[in-house]
């Protein structure tokens, strides 16, 4: 989600490659700065970076090394505002979240985004359906808790949202839930009507957290419009949907300075778990190719049973890994959300994460293919895979409807990947894994 600003951070440190004169850094800051703007970022906000930049740069000394140094930590410290970052919990629960903003910036989905997440975490979610102005709204809230079993408080006879909320608080309370989310009305404007009616459930929840919920796609207006409902709110973080959709990207890096909230998540795409803390030096290291395998153990960790990754790690040493283990891993992929994210996390693989476009791992064709092959198998071939016999692969193909070159060259690739996992598995995988990734990067940004 962050490829033209890496790309563009990546050509202007380039440009102080081979030289150390002034002539060199003016070439890298013009670089930069029209990247920024392009990007959509505040024009105060790349004004004051470029001169810190600068005037930090040559304090140090004219280089690579300065210039990267100042680049990662003036960029933190502009994603970085007073308050909490990722979601914080009260020291007595239920941990109340208040959900607010515009019609159209997402907030239900996000609501039930952020409780999956939470719900990840280990933790008891109770979600409460305050939004009875837009006709479809609380449908769309026990439709998507059904799908991911998430709790939901609904009252369909009640007209009042304040009741609602009160009522949902005492329920979170009886049942001891650890968050309860509240997800509320949104407006095509800001007007007096809507902050009223968030004013009473906010003084009847006394929440925890105020979240608004901003489309990143409306660029420089999302960040009005957050500040506007801080003034009238006291909102505790901001929330930034559809960054997927947003070839920009530059709202992430003005939202915290502009209006001094910090930003707290991210939503990345369509599916419920495509939703991430944004912890800012992280963040950073991900502009710069970096990578971020904190987040991606994080991430990996809520979706992946430890006994089951033990189990599967055995049988992989010990060359069993079959078409079963290789379905089960496909469904727990799709748990983690956006692929595309997930690869661009992994330090050096930028490059590659911006080939893989907007792959869908529940829709794609190629994934579907898969699916068709594996359920033309029987039992005992999804156990044994060296029983694929050129008979049973005809089978097979004709089962799927699929050529028997199709099938030849999937089982080559699951071959191929078994022996892979198997190598780095062994006592040297983590080491074998960092020269891969070092070689990656190498070959993505020359020395």
């Amino acid at each position: 989600m962050f490829d033209v600003l890496t790309d563009s951070f990546k050509s202007a440190i380039n440009k102080v490659r081979f030289a150390d004169d002034e002539k060199s850094l003016k070439k890298a800051l013009d670089t930069l700065k029209k990247s920024l703007l392009k990007a959509d970022v505040h024009h105060k906000v790349v004004k004051d970076l470029i001169r810190t930049i600068e005037l930090e740069t040559k304090q140090s000394g004219i280089g690579k090394e300065s210039f990267l140094r100042s680049m990662k930590e003036n960029l933190t410290q502009i994603l970085t505002a007073p308050g909490n970052q990722g979601f914080v919990y009260a020291s007595k629960p239920p941990t109340v979240a208040l959900m607010c903003g515009l019609q159209g910036s997402g907030k239900t989905t996000t609501t039930v985004k952020l409780a999956n997440h939470l719900k990840g975490k280990k933790k008891k979610v109770l979600v409460a359906a305050c939004d009875l102005q837009r006709l479809a709204a609380v449908e769309q809230l026990k439709q998507l808790c059904t799908q991911n079993e998430i709790d939901l408080y609904f009252n369909d006879s009640e007209k009042n949202p304040v009741k609602i909320a009160k009522e949902a608080l005492n329920k979170a309370n009886e049942g001891l839930y650890d968050v309860l989310i509240v997800d509320t009305a949104g407006r095509l404007a800001i007007d007096e009507e809507l902050m009223e009616e968030l004013g009473d459930v906010k003084k009847t929840l006394d929440p925890d957290e105020v979240f608004y919920v901003a489309d990143s796609l409306t660029g420089q207006d999302a960040v009005r419009s957050a500040s506007t409902f801080n003034e009238q709110m006291n909102i505790s973080g901001v929330i930034l949907t559809k960054y997927d959709g947003d070839s920009k990207g530059g709202v992430a890096l003005g939202i915290a300075k502009q209006i001094g909230i910090p930003l707290r998540f991210i939503g990345m795409g369509e599916k419920v778990g495509d939703i991430e803390p944004f912890l800012p030096d992280r963040i950073v290291n991900r502009l710069m190719g970096e990578g971020d395998l904190i987040s991606l153990a994080e991430k990996t960790a809520d979706v992946i049973d430890e006994k089951q990754a033990k189990k599967l790690t055995s049988k992989i040493k010990k060359g069993q890994f079959n078409f079963n283990d290789f379905l089960d891993q496909m469904e727990s992929m799709k748990k983690l959300g956006n692929l595309k994210s997930l690869v661009g996390m992994i330090p050096g693989m930028s490059g590659m994460a911006s080939k893989l476009g907007d792959m869908d791992l529940e829709n794609n064709s190629e994934v579907g293919k898969i699916k068709a092959m594996i359920s033309s198998m029987t039992k005992k071939e999804r156990e044994m895979p060296d029983l694929l016999n050129n008979a049973r692969k005809k089978r097979i193909a004709q089962g799927a409807g699929l050529s028997q070159m199709e099938v030849n060259r999937f089982l080559k690739q699951f071959k191929n990947a078994a022996k892979m996992a198997k190598k780095f598995s062994g006592k040297n995988g983590m080491k074998d894994l960092e020269s891969m990734m070092a070689q990656q990067d190498r070959m993505q940004i020359p020395r």
